[in-house]
């Protein structure tokens, strides 16, 4: 059996509208100017409060901040304009890779457990994933806690295991867990910054994402 988990925002969903504004929300709420662009979504995959400490410093309003973030966030993703859709392809590779005999499919995301449920539930993909870890289960990547978990509940060692994400935490994360880093381009970290980070290859798109997968899974 391999287990191939994916990373959500920036790999698998395109949430980065929804994200800069939630902050901009936030920020503004709390009487402080929102970072640009490049830094808001360089944070991207982090916990909120990990994600926070980065952009205000640990004395900074940290607690509020995310808690801000995920009213504005809830609030907004209703919003057409700040649908989070799938990028290219992805949902065709999930269903391709569930479909196929011997693999199973995981999740490792910096998203809340209720975020991730409602990912589930607006794609249909309930039955898609045999482990899904949240920021509500685990420290924040790049700690490898959410890998160590999702080998557990699927029953996959580290060689068996890959780890698609779009940022150097997730690659850090698997480099941490011992398992197969792969990057994506189309994400909030550039191509050289996950090859330093130890990524063994970056894909550009989803169907050079199946077509390597077919050779390893």
């Amino acid at each position: 059996m391999k287990l191939v988990v994916f990373d959500v925002d920036g790999t698998l969903v395109d949430s980065q509208h929804l994200i800069v504004a939630a902050q901009a929300v936030a920020f503004a709420e709390v009487g402080m100017p929102a970072p640009e662009r490049r830094i808001a979504l360089s944070v991207v995959g982090l916990s909120l409060p990990q994600a926070f400490r980065r952009l205000v410093g640990e004395d900074g309003p940290v607690a509020e901040l995310s808690e801000r973030y995920k009213i504005a966030y809830n609030r907004l993703r209703l919003d057409p304009e700040h649908d989070e859709a799938l990028f290219p392809g992805m949902g065709d590779l999930i269903d391709r890779l569930h479909a196929r005999p011997g693999v199973a499919l995981g999740i490792a995301t910096g998203k809340s457990r209720r975020g991730v449920d409602r990912l589930l539930a607006h794609h249909g993909w309930e039955d898609r994933f045999v482990t899904t870890q949240s920021a509500d289960d685990a420290p924040s990547k790049p700690d490898p806690g959410m890998l160590v978990r999702a080998m557990a509940e699927a029953g996959t060692a580290p060689a068996e295991t890959l780890m698609i994400g779009d940022t150097t935490y997730d690659i850090g994360m698997a480099v941490a867990a011992g398992v197969v880093p792969i990057g994506v381009s189309w994400g909030y970290h550039a191509p050289g910054t996950l090859y330093r980070s130890g990524a063994v290859t970056v894909v550009d798109n989803a169907s050079a994402l199946d077509g390597l997968l077919a050779g390893l899974v």
